[in-house]
């Protein structure tokens, strides 16, 4: 059985310290933390810090995965950027950066995994769509993956890559060429997969699609999502069928992590983690 958390960006108004103690009290058992501004930043975070929070979540008895999707922690005024697919080498080295940060706050607080994703291309072009054009966005982003995979490996830390709707790597089979070009296994380079996501770009069913990726999936996301449209929202109010990618997922085998997220509901997040957990432990069958 995998285990059910909620990303705490959909908890920006929490410090991240009560935001543990919410979702612990409303019953989960982990939490995904998006190191951002007030939320164990990686650029101002103190050692002191970092180790109170570990502290605190072994005592909750709550697991940890870190994910790196803060919008405006490396750049004020452009969300998500810079991404390892800029043109400016000095950019690519600023996110790089970053998640080395990440890697190293995982392995502090003791959370077994990073999760990342590659960034809109700079001239928006997309992997899964063949083009000349792509090869150049191909090198840098596994120029910039390699070295991140390699601290991975020594700090003990995995690193699991999320394919996004709007990014260069968009779908699963989009992950799959990734693999083929760095020469790599899901054991250096894991899949995060989302599932309002495989909604989104049309990967389905979502069951399959979670069956074939079965022995490469090491994060998920828990999120509903209209067809063709990219906006997370409370299961029920797009088109995943919770109860069979669920079920999928536990034949699956998945053991690690399977977080909430819903970044668009910080506003009512405590209301909205306590509505999703009920659905969850409905599809489920778990009892409160």
């Amino acid at each position: 059985m995998f285990t059910l958390g909620y990303n705490t960006n959909g908890l920006a108004h929490h410090r991240v310290d009560e935001a543990l103690t919410l979702l612990a009290d409303l019953g989960y058992g982990a939490m995904a933390l998006t190191p951002d501004v007030g939320q164990l930043d990686p650029f101002r975070c103190t050692a002191r810090e970092v180790g109170e929070f570990r502290a605190q979540a072994e005592d909750l008895g709550m697991a940890l995965v870190i994910e790196t999707g803060a919008r405006y922690l490396l750049d004020p005024k452009r969300k998500h950027f810079p991404t390892l697919l800029e043109v400016e080498e000095s950019e690519r080295r600023r996110r790089l950066e970053f998640l080395g940060r990440c890697v190293d706050l995982a392995a502090d607080l003791g959370a077994p995994l990073v999760s990342i994703w590659a960034g809109a291309a700079p001239a928006g072009q997309i992997a899964e769509t063949q083009s000349p054009d792509n090869e150049e966005v191909w090198d840098r982003l596994c120029a910039g993956l390699q070295p991140l995979m390699d601290h991975g490996a020594n700090q003990g830390v995995q690193i699991g890559f999320e394919p996004e709707p709007g990014m260069f790597i968009e779908t699963p089979s989009g992950y799959r060429e990734l693999l083929s070009r760095l020469g790599t296994g899901p054991g250096e380079l894991g899949l995060t997969l989302d599932l309002g996501h495989l909604v989104v770009t049309g990967d389905l069913p979502v069951e399959a699609v979670i069956a074939e990726h079965a022995s490469e999936i090491r994060n998920v996301h828990l999120d509903d999502c209209p067809a063709g449209v990219h906006q997370h929202g409370l299961f029920g109010t797009g088109d995943l069928d919770l109860n069979a990618a669920l079920k999928a997922l536990l034949q699956s085998g998945y053991s690690g992590v399977a977080s909430v997220e819903l970044s668009r509901d910080s506003h009512q997040a405590p209301v909205i983690a306590a509505q999703a957990l009920a659905q969850l432990r409905q599809a489920l069958e778990i009892g409160p």
